[in-house]
């Protein structure tokens, strides 16, 4: 798809820089959601069509990171789909993340320790070299919630392989925008209302075959069976036999504005979404005389920032004491300089 031609698909207000927060439905998400609401609500939607929403998504999801459809479960949040691997660890099992991890990949590793599990945290950039025998998982966000870093992946799995360590990734602020390999780690989970801009309450899991045998799908209800729609009444326990026997009951209409959204992200292609998304915050950082970035997450320190973007219209986050910018394909130069006359002026 052409940028022009895919650019109209989306109606923000001008000054829009928090897609780290939400990002914003194209035409095909949000028509999907609007006729879906007007069948629930006469009473003629198809459950099995929205229900068929979720399946979409997982296969397209599966192809933006690179992984089997088989090797993806599908929940609503990232925490909750951590929860297993976290629950699975042995008690005295030892965990290493970093110090400034956003709490969904840092939570379910902490309520283990009542249990024996040690968690460690360390410098973001003191992760590889932390790394040892003694480390039995690995766990960070691939973009950094608070500033945007990037994490250093193939370093920080290298590492981890050399000492046997599991690697968990939290990739809720890079799918969507940042091409890489899920299939090189272990468990790869992300959050879809912000990036892949799709409802809030859908979440996307790659689960590698041999770690899902460690697993216990503690939540598994009829949606995990083998055949789902035969697996409504009694036993015996037929759960699936790929990463499906993790599966929650999707929300139905949230799935029903998920899978145009990232349907429509295949189409245009992640590669064209990072060069986009990342030119625009180096636009925004050389407003401010600052260096160039490889993130489409900025976090800048300018006086009274949050007041002057406010007065300007613009949306941005203060995220650990610092303004945060984020620029997605819906972005233009006018948003970024709407905010650099705000700043600068």
């Amino acid at each position: 798809m052409e940028w022009e031609q895919a650019q109209k698909l989306w109606h923000p207000q001008p000054g829009w820089l928090d897609s780290a927060s939400y990002g914003l439905p194209p035409d095909p998400a949000w028509d999907a959601v609007q006729t879906a609401l007007a069948d629930w609500r006469a009473g003629r939607g198809v459950w099995k069509d929205w229900s068929a929403a979720a399946d979409r998504t997982r296969a397209a999801f599966a192809r933006l990171v690179g992984v089997p459809t088989a090797d993806v479960a599908i929940g609503s949040t990232v925490s909750q789909m951590l929860a297993p691997v976290a629950a699975a660890l042995p008690a005295g099992a030892r965990v290493l993340v970093p110090e400034v991890e956003f709490t969904s990949n840092l939570f379910p590793w902490l309520v283990q320790e009542a249990r024996g599990v040690e968690v460690r945290t360390v410098p973001l950039d003191k992760l590889v070299d932390s790394i040892d025998a003694d480390t039995d998982l690995v766990a960070f966000s691939l973009v950094q919630s608070a500033d945007g870093t990037l994490a250093a992946y193939d370093d920080i799995v290298a590492a981890a392989r050399a000492h046997d360590a599991l690697v968990a990734v939290d990739a809720t602020q890079a799918c969507g925008w940042l091409p890489f390999d899920a299939s090189r780690a272990d468990v790869v989970v992300a959050g879809g209302y912000k990036w892949l801009m799709a409802p809030r309450g859908t979440a996307c899991a790659y689960l590698d075959p041999a770690l899902r045998e460690r697993l216990r799908p503690d939540a598994a209800g009829w949606c995990a069976g083998q055949d789902p729609h035969a697996s409504y009444y009694g036993p015996p326990l037929r759960l699936a036999d790929d990463a499906r026997r993790f599966d929650i009951s999707p929300a139905w209409l949230n799935w029903v504005g998920a899978a145009p959204a990232l349907e429509l992200l295949l189409e245009i292609g992640v590669p064209a979404v990072h060069a986009h998304d990342v030119a625009l915050a180096n636009r925004f950082l050389a407003g401010l005389g600052r260096p160039p970035g490889n993130s489409a997450i900025v976090s800048v320190e300018v006086p009274g920032a949050q007041e002057k973007l406010e007065r300007a219209g613009v949306r941005a986050a203060v995220r650990a004491g610092r303004v945060r910018a984020s620029f997605h394909l819906y972005t233009t130069e006018a948003d970024v300089d709407l905010a650099l006359n705000a700043l600068t002026g």
